[in-house]
């Protein structure tokens, strides 16, 4: 996973990682000419007490190394830009996905899941990225080139590393892979974490009010202490494995001055090459070193792009249509020919055999009791997600061969939940139509019964709003949402008991000020309360997901049981009739 991932999104950066490579083998050649240079200097210049050599192979050294350090600065710079590049290309591409899910994959997932997966799982495999960049490309040219030296100053010598270089990756590789597990438990703990935190934050009022504190405490300590614990375990084994490599590095170093000492003594080896073999060993061991530190985040990012690929080879199920309708003929009209969604694996449907007509300059009303399909029913006409059964069609076309663009432009959808962004007032007003001028804004505003509150904030259409709309009320919550989707001016309007906060003063205002606004338009409403939609052109009555009444307020009082049911469980007998 890991691997396809990455060599999707490196292979727009093939020049600047080729330069890279390039800088990275110019400076690790350098690297490995510097111990054979100091060897010269000391078996030539120092032992002989030749001046002019010592300087003037000090003079080369002094050039490589400086070609070394610019190469390297090189490298190291071409490596952060390309691997912040591919961390940016890899969030822009998870967040386009979670941007086409539907409802459905959205719930599959989890929002707190689907945060860590854009944000703690891209930037684990973007750091892996930056350290191959700056270490993992020069660890083999290290390791390969120490070694060809290594036998170029002494063969016999050399034997060492065939022990020494195995025992270090054993050593590592035993220990990456008792890692592996544990990281993958540290990201599920990690959403863990982020859920129990993302419903406190949200839900600190209930807490409060249910005097729960204490109670959310626990959790939260308990999913806290369940990510310590992985971490302590990782964290463990990570303190293992850099006393288990430097204690081969450090064995390996008095091996070689003990059989160096030996060599030198029977004179088949210098001083200078005994100083150059034992540096090669160190840069053999580091390059390892390297590779070790590498190794160590290659499980986590394995992990992490595990995750990051479920996201993304996650097919939504509203798949955009091969050729999407752009123009609609008709305005306003909205059908469903016998509907149905049924959820993945469930056993009945929510919604079976719906047959609904809403024409322009009707009010259209759905009531039912809880969990009747009400707003399941709505949210299959934007497409949040699609009907498995039938078709919901839109200025008699099927919303699935219609291009998301144009139906949202037809669709007015207000949801049960209203949400605002942090911004504006006006900058949520105009969150579907930006050229709305401002004379727009406040008759939307005077529309939707909202102008007045407005008008008292000091900064008026400017007044900040909090994420979430947290800092107003949830009936100016609800008249806000109402008036965003009056600024849009569109054909057809779902309210989804979008009155359910407001008081029955204002509910009955704003239905006046709305039956006028909305005259030439299509609106289907969903409500609870029956007197919202009492006067409607047509109530159609859902129970158990199925179509069992539809007609006037009057004729459904008189013939269907369940909406008088409904009505009389709200209003007295004289007040229904």
């Amino acid at each position: 996973m890991l691997i396809r991932l990455l060599r999707a999104h490196l292979r727009p950066y093939r020049q600047p990682i080729s330069l890279l490579v390039l800088l990275q083998l110019i400076s690790t050649i350098g690297a490995l000419y510097l111990p054979t240079l100091n060897a010269d200097i000391i078996d030539d210049g120092v032992i002989k007490g030749d001046t002019g050599v010592i300087l003037r192979l000090g003079g080369v050294m002094i050039g490589v190394a400086l070609a070394q350090a610019v190469c390297s600065v090189g490298a190291v710079y071409y490596g952060a830009r390309t691997a912040m590049a591919v961390g940016r290309d890899i969030r822009a591409t998870v967040f386009d996905r979670v941007q086409s899910f539907s409802a459905r994959e959205l719930g599959q997932f989890g929002a707190p899941s689907l945060i860590t997966r854009t944000t703690n799982d891209v930037q684990q495999v973007q750091m892996l990225v930056l350290m191959a960049f700056t270490l993992m490309v020069a660890a083999p040219i290290m390791c390969v080139g120490g070694v060809v030296m290594a036998l170029n100053q002494d063969v016999q010598l050399s034997g060492l590393l065939l022990a020494v270089v195995p025992i270090l990756g054993i050593v590592v590789v035993l220990l990456v892979r008792r890692l592996r597990p544990q990281f993958r438990g540290m990201q599920e703990r990690i959403d863990g974490v982020n859920r129990i935190l993302r419903e406190q934050i949200t839900g600190i009022r209930v807490i409060r009010a249910f005097v729960k504190d204490g109670h959310e405490q626990e959790r939260f300590a308990s999913a806290n202490r369940d990510l310590a614990d992985v971490s302590l375990r990782v964290g463990r084994l990570m303190a293992f494995m850099f006393p288990a490599v430097m204690s081969v590095v450090n064995v390996s170093s008095v091996a070689v001055l003990w059989f160096g000492a030996h060599r030198i003594d029977s004179g088949g080896m210098q001083i200078g090459a005994l100083t150059a073999f034992l540096s090669y060993l160190m840069q053999i061991l580091m390059s390892v070193m390297m590779a070790t530190f590498m190794f160590m985040m290659v499980p986590r990012a394995e992990v992490c792009a595990e995750r990051i690929q479920d996201v993304l080879t996650t097919e939504t199920s509203v798949t955009p249509p091969a050729h999407p309708v752009t123009v609609l003929e008709r305005h306003g009209r909205l059908e469903l020919r016998g509907v149905e969604f049924r959820y993945p694996g469930a056993e009945v449907p929510v919604l079976r055999g719906i047959d609904i007509h809403a024409r322009p300059g009707e009010t259209t009303a759905v009531i039912g009791s809880t969990g009747s399909g009400k707003s399941t029913l709505l949210g299959l006409v934007p497409r949040l997600f699609d009907a498995t059964g039938g078709q919901v069609l839109v200025n008699g076309v099927d919303v699935r061969e219609i291009d998301p663009l144009t139906l949202s432009g037809v669709i007015g959808f207000v949801p049960q939940k209203p949400y605002l962004f942090s911004g504006t007032v006006a900058s949520n007003l105009r969150h579907g139509r930006p050229d709305a001028t401002d004379e727009e804004l406040w008759q939307a505003l005077t529309t939707a019964q909202a102008k007045d509150f407005v008008e008292k904030l000091p900064e008026g259409l400017d007044a900040p709003i909090a994420q979430g709309g947290t800092n107003v009320s949830g009936g100016q919550r609800q008249r806000l949402a109402i008036a965003r989707a009056l600024v849009r001016r569109p054909e057809i309007y779902l309210f989804d008991d979008s009155f359910s906060a407001l008081d029955y003063a204002t509910d009955a205002k704003l239905r006046r000020a709305l039956a006028a606004e909305t005259s030439d338009a299509t609106v289907v409403i969903v409500a609870q309360r029956v007197s919202t939609i009492r006067d409607a052109d047509r109530i159609i009555v859902l129970d158990e997901g199925a179509v069992v009444g539809t007609g006037t307020h009057q004729e459904l009082m008189a013939d269907n049981p369940t909406y008088r049911e409904i009505v009389l469980s709200q209003l007295t007998e004289q007040e229904a009739a």
